[in-house]
Parts: C-alpha cells; sequence; structure tokens
C-alpha cells in the first residue's frame, strides 16, 4: 500500500495535512501518536471509511477509489476498534461472515468456505468455543473471534484499530502475539494503531508516529524511537533504555 499526499480536513480543521508513505509488504506496520493527531482518521481513510479529499492511497498499484467496497474486502480484512454482533450468533457462525464477501447472492457455503473457516478458528485459537455465542466470551476471546473473522477473508492485508483496547494486560499481549504470528505464518501485511509504545516497538516492524495530522518519524523502532520523537508525539520526556538490541520507554 501506498499513500501519496493525502490530505483530509473536516469543514475547517485539517485534520491530514500532506501525508506521503509506503507500507513494507509482508511487514507489521504500527502507528502511534497522541489522541487526535490523525491515526484514526488515516486509518479510515485507509480503510474507506472517509473519502480522501486530496492525494492518492494505492494498493498494489490501484487506487482504492477506484476498487468498490466488495473487491476491495476481498484483497483487506479490517479489524475495527468496536465491532457488535448478535448476541446470540455462534462463533463459528460469525467467523463464517468472513467469505461472504466471496459468495454470489443467496449462494451457501462451498467445501472451500468450510476449510478457511475451520482454519481461520484454528489459527486464532478460538475452535474450541466455535459454538459458544458471542454473549458467553470474554473480551479477549471475543477480540480473537473478530481477527478470526477478518483471517477468514483470506486476504493478504490485515488493518486493525486499536486491537488491544479495553482489554487487561494479559489478553493485550495475548492479542499482539497472535497477530505477529499470523503475519508470520500467512505472510500477511498488517497495519494496525496502537496506543502503547513499547507494545508498538517489541510487536511492530516498522512505525509510524503522527503529530497534529503530519508524520514526524517513520522505519524500523529502533531507529525511529528516540527522547526527541517521544517529546515531540506526546509532549512529555521520558528515559530511553536499550535491553537485547531493542529499545523500550520508561513511562514514568
Amino acid at each position: 500500500m501506498e499513500i501519496k499526499n493525502l490530505e483530509f480536513s473536516f469543514k475547517t480543521n485539517k485534520v491530514i495535512n500532506d501525508i506521503s508513505f509506503k507500507i513494507e509488504k509482508g511487514k507489521i506496520t504500527t502507528i502511534i501518536g497522541a489522541n487526535g493527531c490523525g491515526k484514526s482518521t488515516l486509518f479510515n481513510l485507509i480503510t474507506k471509511n472517509l473519502k480522501v479529499q486530496k492525494g492518492e492511497i494505492f494498493l498494489e498499484g490501484e487506487n482504492i477509489k477506484n476498487i468498490s467496497l466488495k473487491n476491495f474486502a476481498k484483497k483487506v480484512a479490517i479489524v475495527h476498534q468496536y465491532n457488535t454482533a448478535p448476541a446470540d450468533i455462534t462463533v463459528e457462525a460469525l467467523v463464517g461472515y468472513g467469505r461472504l464477501v466471496h459468495k454470489s447472492f443467496c449462494k451457501g457455503y462451498n467445501e472451500e468456505d468450510e476449510k478457511l473457516i475451520e482454519k481461520a478458528l484454528k489459527a486464532t485459537g478460538t475452535y474450541s468455543y466455535k459454538n459458544k455465542t458471542i454473549s458467553e466470551l470474554s473480551g479477549g476471546q471475543k477480540q480473537r473471534v473478530w481477527i478470526a473473522m477478518a483471517l477468514a477473508q483470506n486476504t493478504k492485508y490485515l488493518l486493525l484499530d486499536e486491537p488491544t483496547t479495553y482489554l487487561d494486560i494479559k489478553y493485550q499481549i495475548e492479542i499482539l502475539r497472535l497477530i505477529k504470528c499470523l503475519n508470520k505464518e500467512f505472510d500477511i501485511t498488517v497495519i494496525m494503531v496502537l496506543h502503547d509504545i513499547n507494545q508498538a516497538i517489541y510487536y511492530s516492524d516498522n512505525i509510524i508516529a503522527m503529530k497534529e495530522g503530519k508524520i514526524i518519524g517513520a522505519g524500523k523502532p529502533y531507529d525511529v524511537i528516540t527522547r526527541d520523537l517521544i517529546l515531540k508525539t506526546y509532549g512529555i520526556e521520558l528515559n530511553i533504555e536499550e535491553m537485547n538490541n531493542n529499545k523500550y520507554v520508561i513511562p514514568i
């Protein structure tokens, strides 16, 4: 995915200002920044939830404005920050929704669909409770199900908006480990938005740091994360320590 000269504003409030970057295929790229910096707006532009006002977004060489929503969903799977489903729907049925974009009207699942649904359930660790309803699951389990549904779409791009929001630390780590595993096992290009800087450093191949609608840092976590960047991005001075050839921000 390639973004060129992107600008977007709500009325007179410019949110995105002349952003350009490329997403490295097969890698995990994480967007970080303080609240209101424009990262969620950027995510919504990339996922076609908002229409580009100026600039271009290309997916495999094609401008996404020329790609229908159905065809876009055949290429890109999206897990939003807020997801809802009927309380009485089973896990397996919800994961199966990921196949609908590939189906013609009124056609049921074929053998390939069933295999991909089972594959998604097993890969995300949700197979053991596939017959449970969504209302019976914990927050961490639900997030795994949403990721499983995205995986069932069988795309090469997975986009996640703050996938660890509202989860306790145990489930946060489990979800991030799952994302990293799926990236490696299925060669999926991942773009995600995260709040936690250290999680972004540890689980990402590349980081994009934003402030006031602009990119102020981009590249490998070790190269990007500095005291100066943290100060510019979040407006606070924090120490950075090195361990096992990586950097970690001391948030106290």
